[in-house]
């Protein structure tokens, strides 16, 4: 559950999991940033060529849902890893961005607009 899991704890997880089969030799921050492109793209590849009517009725089918579910979880191993293994807070990493994307996006220029900061 989101709710109950601290990201750390996580993290943990993967190192342990990682250090268990001696994998920390192949974990390099640019390997580790390719694995986070690509399982973001076999996520993204579910979706290719589909209508708004097609992706909505995936949404409501299980099998489909659990290849989500797996890609997710790929995306969210390689990046919780990358962080592990090269010493980034996650958390800061997000508060930060949503800092300098609050002076990008003020809402008062941005509000229902699906603009690029570059664009208002």
């Amino acid at each position: 559950m989101d709710d109950k899991t601290a990201l750390e704890d996580l993290k943990r997880k993967v190192k342990e999991f990682c250090e268990e089969r001696d994998w920390d030799q192949f974990h390099n921050p640019k390997d580790l940033a390719i694995g986070i492109s690509t399982e973001a793209n076999e996520l993204l590849d579910i979706f290719r060529f589909k209508s708004i009517e097609q992706m909505e009725i995936m949404m409501e089918d299980d099998r489909k849902r659990k290849h989500m579910e797996d890609e997710l979880g790929d995306v969210f191993f390689f990046l919780l890893r990358f962080a592990q293994r090269n010493g980034f807070d996650l958390s800061t990493c997000l508060r930060n961005k949503m800092e300098k994307n609050d002076e990008k996006y003020p809402v008062e220029k941005i509000k229902g607009k699906n603009l690029k900061y570059t664009e208002l």
